[in-house]
């Protein structure tokens, strides 16, 4: 893409965004965020408290550390902010506490050190069995924490940045010892907001809440370069009630994907994602705008994404599973979606993603099921879907209406793709395969027209 192509698309980013807001002054938006109420802290302290320096050269580790064991130990009612001024405070990983609000002012900069060393390892998420990358431990992601309750990331839209670029150069390189860090993870929590804050450059994953639930993300951007790998924008994991709105994110991977554990460590922690919300989403990405999977061993069900507007993508809606998974993908509704320039517009498959280890159960068939796709329009899409059941597992209830999706001027576009799949089509454009348009099949989503 050249750079008058990536400055418009950035300037039309913007463009869609501020529409969203004006539309929201004339009327009352629609909105999740409720679910998890922002919280006014009364008691206040600075990063300059603990001798942080915003030079971007001192190593501030010691005084965020500082900082929030303050705020654990002292109990302040109703919790403690911890602000951070203007300017480019370095530092290692450090975890978060309850009952605190990290506030980052217009200017302040957390930059996260590239001495890979500073890193800790953390076991493996019960989920997965091992790191996501390789057997073995994982690094602890740049802002992490466990079991807390009523956090808060939020500020003037300050930078949170991960400084990617080593890790991306030791995963091309292969030199990884160990599965790269996420920007933030949050583990077994509730009761979390991540609003107004730039995230840029992350080693792995940008947000990952992972067993938790009520968790709101919103007026968040989220930017890395296409090329660096496994940059995932927000990906709710064994989760549930999560609120993902009024967000734009450019990055090397999906810019939402909802997940819950990979083949039998999966299935035995059998933990699913449920109860998740995405709305108001502007994106770009090599790879898919809204996606499930493809680790949904603990299931995926009741997942809502609306109003999302994608450019220069992969794939727009990618949802994706394999033999070995098992897990049950249900009741999914995906609406008011569009995209510009895309390879796929809609995928279904059950053929994507690699495995553990070789003990993954071959047998363990995921189930993917009852999925409304409806009012999606695009343009220079090259094929407007692919779905490809298993055989031994066929998809099922998949309903397509109102759909429009148009080719790709002086490329070879596509058709509709198909197989072990059923379902209905209403109104889509090109014609779907004849799986989903037979009478048959159409009156089976009959209640979802």
């Amino acid at each position: 893409m050249s750079c008058l192509d990536s400055l418009i698309f950035i300037c039309f980013g913007v463009i869609v965004l501020l529409i969203n807001c004006l539309a929201s002054a004339n009327a009352e938006e629609v909105t999740c965020s409720r679910i998890v109420p922002m919280r006014y802290r009364d008691d206040k302290i600075s990063i300059t408290d603990f001798g942080a320096v915003g030079d971007g050269v001192t190593l501030n580790t010691k005084a965020f550390k500082e900082a929030i064991y303050r705020i654990e130990h002292l109990h302040r009612r109703g919790g403690t902010l911890l602000y951070i001024p203007p300017g480019e405070y370095l530092t290692g990983p450090f975890n978060l506490t309850n009952h605190m609000t990290l506030y980052l002012a217009r200017g302040a900069v957390i930059k996260a050190t590239v001495d890979t060393e500073e890193w800790p390892l953390l076991p493996p998420l019960p989920s997965y069995g091992r790191g996501r990358e390789l057997p073995g431990g994982r690094y602890m992601s740049f802002i992490h924490g466990d079991g807390l309750h009523d956090v808060i990331i939020t500020g003037e839209n300050g930078t949170i940045d991960g400084q990617g670029d080593v890790w991306w150069n030791m995963w091309r390189q292969r030199t990884l010892k160990f599965t790269r860090p996420n920007m933030v993870e949050l583990m077994n929590s509730t009761s979390i907001i991540i609003s107004n804050i730039t995230f840029k450059n992350s080693p792995f994953w940008n947000i990952h809440p992972v067993y938790c639930s009520n968790v709101v993300i919103n007026y968040a951007t989220i930017v890395a370069p296409a090329d660096s790998p496994n940059t995932d924008g927000i990906d709710p994991d064994s989760s549930s009630h999560v609120c993902i709105e009024d967000s734009y994110i450019s990055t090397g991977d999906d810019l939402v994907a909802v997940k819950s554990g990979w083949d039998e460590y999966g299935i035995a922690y059998g933990h699913p994602s449920h109860d998740i919300t995405i709305r108001r989403v502007t994106g770009s990405s090599p790879f898919a705008g809204i996606a499930v999977g493809s680790e949904t061993s603990g299931g995926v069900e009741d997942i809502l994404a609306e109003h999302i507007n994608l450019f220069n993508m992969g794939i727009g809606i990618h949802l994706k599973t394999n033999i070995g998974r098992g897990g049950v993908i249900r009741n999914i509704t995906i609406s008011n979606v569009y995209m510009d320039k895309a390879r796929k517009g809609i995928k279904i498959s059950g053929d994507v993603g690699d495995h553990p280890d070789e003990k993954y159960n071959p047998n363990a068939l995921p189930v993917l099921k009852d999925v409304k796709i409806k009012d999606v329009w695009g343009d220079r899409v090259q094929q407007p879907g692919l779905i490809r059941g298993l055989k031994n597992a066929p998809f099922s209830g998949i309903c397509l209406s109102n759909i429009s999706l148009g080719g790709a001027t002086g490329q070879r576009n596509l058709p509709w793709q198909c197989s072990d799949v059923s379902g209905g089509a209403v109104q889509v454009s090109p014609l779907p395969c004849s799986e989903l348009t037979s009478s048959q099949q159409i009156g089976a989503c009959a209640s979802s027209f």
